[in-house]
């Protein structure tokens, strides 16, 4: 056993991390289902194992890049008995409660569960802006971290394992939903006949919008929420303009229908004069 790395999983961000480890210099073994993947990474001077228990068995450290947590068990639930003394770092995107299970279930195997979540594009991966989250055995993430910073800045979370999860899915939430908003915005602009493009100008969130989060955090850890700015009944009247704008130009309106809705159901249980960030409840 080296004091390399094994990648298992070789989609665009497993071949991004892979090409980090070997630029800092770390012994990089790669396992594939689709084997032509690890062709690239091979040339450029990685180690390719012949089945995942070879994979597993190259180094103490495994970090996983694949779709879901359900993959790694397709995959190393026949290499069971290579994973004893294993840090398993994986890096693939599921649910909170779905990473403690499976923290529970590489344990009995006797392997260490570190859980991550990657704060960049495959793009961005080893570069100064890339930063990667992290939870779960502590002393494992310690005996490790020097060689998982060529991925991106690493940073520890906790000892929960769901941690990164939690605040990886939260990220993926405020993306996933932002990236919607702008298309909604975009198809208005286009029903109307107006490049999507000129909306670009004003397009950027500003900082009024960064502005409002640290007092909409706090009330919600607070409980309290006091409505003299902006108060649920103001901004569902807003809502129902954005759904009413959508509707007129015949555009599908889910989404605004879905943030209309959630002033809605606050005003019938009788919270409309309170602050809009009452809406958390």
């Amino acid at each position: 056993m080296t004091d390399g790395v094994t990648l298992i999983g070789l989609g665009p961000m497993g071949r991004a991390m892979v090409r980090a480890f070997l630029a800092a210099g770390v012994p990089t073994t790669v396992w594939n289902r689709t084997p032509a993947r690890a062709d690239e990474l091979v040339a450029a001077g990685a180690a390719r194992a012949a089945t995942a228990a070879d994979a597993v068995a190259a180094n103490e450290l495994v970090v996983l890049s694949l779709t879901d947590y359900q993959a790694m068990y397709d995959i190393l639930g026949d290499v069971a008995g290579a994973l004893a003394g294993r840090v398993v770092v994986n890096l693939s995107s599921d649910t909170p409660d779905v990473t403690r299970v499976a923290a529970d279930r590489l344990g009995d195997r006797g392997a260490a569960l570190v859980a991550g979540g990657v704060l960049a594009s495959a793009d961005m991966v080893g570069a100064d802006g890339a930063s990667v989250l992290y939870s779960g055995a502590r002393e494992a993430f310690d005996a490790h971290e020097p060689t998982l910073a060529a991925i991106g800045r690493p940073e520890y979370l906790g000892a929960d394992h769901g941690l990164a999860q939690l605040h990886y899915q939260a990220q993926l939430q405020v993306f996933l939903t932002t990236l919607a908003a702008y298309l909604q915005s975009f198809a208005m602009f286009a029903a109307a006949g107006i490049p999507a493009r000129e909306f670009l100008v004003r397009a950027a969130p500003g900082e009024d919008v960064a502005a409002l989060l640290p007092a909409a955090a706090r009330a919600v850890d607070d409980g309290e929420y006091p409505g003299e700015l902006a108060n649920v009944l103001m901004m569902a009247a807003t809502a129902d303009h954005v759904v009413g704008a959508n509707h007129g130009m015949g555009l599908d309106t889910a989404l605004p229908d879905a943030i209309k809705s959630l002033y809605d159901r606050a005003i019938g249980r009788g919270h409309g004069r309170d602050g809009w960030a009452s809406l958390a409840r």
